[in-house]
């Protein structure tokens, strides 16, 4: 069950009984009388879950990066924020948009819904945005037949791997972000499977072309080498999305990462 689901569940039950306690429970007890347990926590607990699935529902919802594959835009352990209504408001729990506000634009860092597992949610860079022909060959990366800027600075040490990696800005729709990329790794990433609209893309050794079919979108994590996204499991449809992340605001590991990135 996911933690939405949950936390309607939990809403839904506390809401009721605290209804029931307003309109009729509370007039057929005795005068001075204590509540029933159930009865004083739901009441208790029902503004306080209100609240809480307000705000995760429709204005921001906290997430913690569990692999290195935003590196090194974001490092394993980072407490972020994430967005809600930056790309449209909708339904909790269903998802589904029901009032459009925005859309996903090349450069947004964005969580959705692992398209294989929609039950996990993942984060990568939006690279594709419907009707986007991208080509990535030979670790060089085109959209619409443009080169996407890069240039070459300092190597990255991973605290974690303590291996270095060669370190790029790269400038996507006007805005710079660093990505990383190995010099050993293979330019080559299989696909895990026939995934939707896999006939958009071709594969050859030494990368991939794809067209981004309407209603979907084209991820890739900064760590370029040691992420696995739209390369490997295909595109994250429109109704996968769960909002734009922007905000670091805790990581235990490095108490000085806090604020804003792109």
């Amino acid at each position: 069950m996911s933690f939405a689901l949950f936390l309607l569940i939990l809403l839904v039950a506390t809401g009721a009984v605290w209804a029931l306690e307003a309109a009729f429970l509370r007039r057929w007890r005795a005068e001075g009388a204590k509540q029933p347990w159930w009865v004083e926590y739901s009441v208790s607990f029902f503004p306080v879950i209100l609240i809480v699935f307000l705000l995760r529902s429709f204005l921001v919802e906290p997430f913690k990066i569990p692999s290195s594959s935003m590196v090194p835009t974001l490092l394993v352990g980072d407490f972020i924020l994430v967005n809600k209504f930056t790309y449209g408001i909708r339904l909790p729990v269903a998802n589904r948009k029901i009032i459009p506000l925005g859309e996903p634009q090349r450069g947004d860092v964005m969580v959705f819904r692992y398209p294989e597992d929609p039950s996990l949610d993942y984060i990568k860079r939006v690279i594709g945005v419907p009707g986007d022909r991208l080509e990535y060959r030979n670790k060089r990366l085109t959209i619409n037949g443009n080169p996407v800027p890069v240039r070459q600075v300092d190597d990255y040490l991973s605290k974690e791997r303590m291996q270095f990696s060669r370190r790029y800005v790269e400038t996507v729709n006007g805005a710079e972000h660093e990505i990383l990329l190995e010099d050993d790794a293979p330019s080559f990433m299989a696909p895990s499977r026939a995934f939707p609209h896999a006939a958009n893309c071709n594969y050859n050794m030494n990368g991939l072309a794809c067209t981004v079919p309407p209603g979907h979108y084209f991820m890739m994590g900064d760590n370029r080498d040691n992420s696995s996204d739209s390369r490997v499991w295909g595109f994250v449809p429109d109704e996968n999305i769960v909002g734009k992340a922007f905000f670091i605001w805790l990581n235990l590991n490095e108490l000085g990462r806090f604020g804003p990135f792109r």
